[in-house]
């Protein structure tokens, strides 16, 4: 559209952001989606006055499927264009390959599924074409593209048609074609969009206003018709897609991003409580089958547990949770989906709700009860279908948030238990030497690939440990649960501090050699190939050990660092040296020999023993201990005792980088007294 000369520029409302391509992006389209349409009706730009609660609600149900159809089909980051204006003005797209679906066509197709192109279709008012204005005082369009600049597919441009994936077929896109009146792709070079275009006019705004000033029941009832989008299309109709509120819609694809965040079932729980009252019950309950061990047959021991009561007037809350804690309901297991009425509890919810309607759902996922769901409305004889179906819906949603936290829960639960087994339980005290430890593991929740120890070896000798292993988790607490427990029989054996590490690397290679002959023969006996071509399975260990015993005036230290940060001792003159010799690491080569350096703590010497996790923290291009920034952190703690030195330096190195540490960080410091 042509301006006059020297006229000022419209504003237009426009908005556009990158995604990352990952389960997260969808929650974070539909937050910058919203506001970006409050930003505009805060500006008064054109058209905005007339964006309804309704056209929010739309909004938000398309630009989740159309980023969630981008990020699980091509798997790359996104972007999300969001324009406003006048279908004669804001409805054209640049010139490329377009295929596009008019309204409520019901196909269900995935729009990134690359298949067909056509050239834009201007009868839809697509990329390509041009609508013509609606009826009302104002007529205009709302457009949502999602662009992927790597499509998984190739674009063919012969122009023939061609039959969609059938694997690739959603409801995703139903919502999509039910809630705008054009969807479509559109192809350039190197980029695919999928975009979809709602109608934004006066009269719906007025109508809504008029429906919600008379009756906002009425307009909750007229809500609930739009839950059936969701259900298998057996049981929709073309009929049933005449919707005059889906905000429901939206509700589900919150609610679902906000159960699914959770990694403990009781929070799961309260979260269900107060998405579903009052928004759709009086009340709800949720019981939770308590998992507990010693059952052969995969039962539960001590029945359902009550962890959540939610009623829409505090004060009956307590009062509520007493009664339905007496009688949990029973359902038969046969009824493992569909909602079962259960009895209504007229005396905890007083004389005003004498009468009402209660349903229970069961929540199962993974084919295992996990608990169940119990709602009520009072002054309804049943609850309506539209309702039932919504909460079926949601209760398969919160009872996989249950299952996956009850997972998260048991695997943590390992981790902590493998944590405790992999490193001492105490440090022990050395005769003239005071000791300072910093452990932090980077995952909380998972055995960490570092470890430490300091433990007496016999014969007015300590020994100590400080180790990295290669990568994290499972496989790593394979490699600390071999060392640990050598380093410590070896010392006590009265092995030398060089042919303790020779023996420790002829250990992991031997053990990494019989695990992987193991899965060769386990494979070839079941006929299959690869692994079994692949050879031994090297386990990297880099490990600083050392021994000290301790003399009148000072402590007689012997070391040996294979493939791990050299320790540096600090004098309380400030001066700070190496005190040992850079070697291979452990489990790498069949030959490898080991030595060691001798030196002697005297009072006030210090030695700082450190993982990489110091000394390769980040802070944009480089790292603490470029120009060796460890040993002048170092020296600025002279005169300070073993606590005094540790923390600093754990501060230091937390201060080095604007992020949190990403990999475990171990220091151990030595100090003579």
């Amino acid at each position: 559209m042509s301006r006059a000369p020297g006229a000022p520029e419209r504003p237009r409302a426009v908005a556009r952001t990158s995604l990352p391509g990952n389960p997260l992006a969808p929650g974070a389209a539909r937050r910058f989606v919203r506001t970006a349409l409050a930003e505009w009706t805060e500006l008064a730009l054109p058209g905005a006055e007339f964006i309804t609660d309704l056209l929010v609600a739309d909004a938000m149900v398309v630009v989740s499927e159309l980023v969630t159809n981008a990020v699980v089909h091509a798997g790359t980051d996104v972007e999300l264009l969001c324009r406003l204006g006048r279908c004669s003005e804001d409805c054209q797209a640049a010139a490329g390959t377009a295929r596009v679906f008019p309204s409520h066509d019901g196909s269900g197709r995935d729009a990134h599924d690359g298949s067909g192109s056509n050239a834009g279709d201007d009868r839809h008012g697509g990329p390509g074409g041009e609508s013509k204005p609606g009826p009302g005082p104002y007529s205009g369009v709302l457009v949502i593209e999602v662009s992927d600049h790597h499509p998984a597919r190739v674009v063919r441009d012969d122009g023939a048609e061609r039959p969609y994936d059938i694997v690739e077929y959603g409801r995703g896109l139903h919502l999509v074609s039910a809630l705008s009146d054009a969807w479509g792709i559109t192809y350039r070079t190197g980029v695919k969009t999928v975009w979809a275009r709602l109608p934004v006019d006066g009269t719906a705004a007025v109508e809504q206003e008029e429906a919600e000033a008379y009756d906002g029941e009425h307009a909750l009832r007229r809500g609930q018709r739009a839950a059936e989008i969701l259900a298998p299309a057996p049981r929709r109709g073309m009929q049933d897609q005449d919707w005059r509120s889906r905000g429901v819609l939206s509700f589900l694809a919150e609610a679902s991003d906000l159960l699914a965040g959770q990694l403990d079932e009781d929070l799961v729980a309260a979260l269900t409580g107060q998405l579903l009252v009052p928004r759709l019950a009086d009340w709800c309950a949720v019981w939770l089958e308590d998992e507990a061990p010693g059952r052969s047959d995969g039962g539960v021991v001590g029945g359902p547990r009550l962890a959540r009561v939610w009623h829409g007037s505090e004060n009956r809350i307590e009062e509520l949770r007493r009664l339905l804690e007496k009688d949990p309901p029973e359902l038969p297991e046969s009824d493992r989906a569909g909602p079962v009425p259960v009895p209504w509890p007229a005396e905890a919810l007083g004389a005003r709700a004498t009468g009402g309607s209660a349903l229970a759902f069961r929540l199962i996922a993974g084919g295992r009860p996990l608990g169940t769901l119990v709602i009520g409305r009072a002054g309804q004889t049943r609850f309506p279908d539209e309702i039932t179906g919504l909460v079926e819906d949601l209760s398969r949603r919160v009872a996989l948030a249950i299952g996956a936290a009850r997972q998260y829960a048991r695997q943590a639960t390992i981790s902590r238990v493998l944590q405790r087994g992999l490193l001492p339980g105490a440090v022990a005290e050395i005769p003239g030497v005071r000791s300072a430890l910093v452990y932090e593991p980077c995952d909380k929740g998972g055995p960490s690939g570092d470890f430490y120890d300091l433990f007496p070896a016999g014969d007015g000798r300590w020994c100590f440990a400080l180790g990295d292993v290669q990568g994290k988790g499972p496989e790593a607490a394979v490699v600390i649960g071999l060392a640990r427990p050598w380093l410590r029989l070896l010392a006590r054996e009265g092995y030398e501090v060089p042919d303790v590490l020779d023996r420790l690397n002829q250990l992991l290679l031997d053990d990494a050699t019989e695990a992987a002959d193991a899965a060769a023969r386990a494979l070839v006996s079941a006929g299959g190939t690869g692994l079994a071509d692949e050879g031994p399975q090297t386990r990297f260990l880099s490990l600083l050990y050392g021994e000290l015993v301790p003399f009148d005036g000072g402590v007689h230290c012997t070391v040996a660092s294979a493939g791990h940060p050299l320790p540096l001792l600090l004098q309380p003159s400030g001066k700070v040296g190496e005190v040992a010799q850079p070697q291979t690491l452990l489990g790498v080569f069949e030959d490898a020999s080991y030595l060691c350096g001798t030196f002697e703590l005297r009072p006030g010497d210090s030695l700082l023993c450190v993982t990489d996790g110091v000394t390769e923290r980040r802070s944009g291009h480089r790292q603490f201990d470029d120009d060796d920034g460890l040993a002048a952190a170092l020296t600025g703690c002279a005169g300070l005792s073993a606590e005094l030195i540790a923390e600093r330096i754990r501060r230091l190195v937390h201060e080095f980088g604007g992020k949190p540490p990403e990999d475990d960080l171990a220091l151990l410091v030595l100090q003579a007294e």
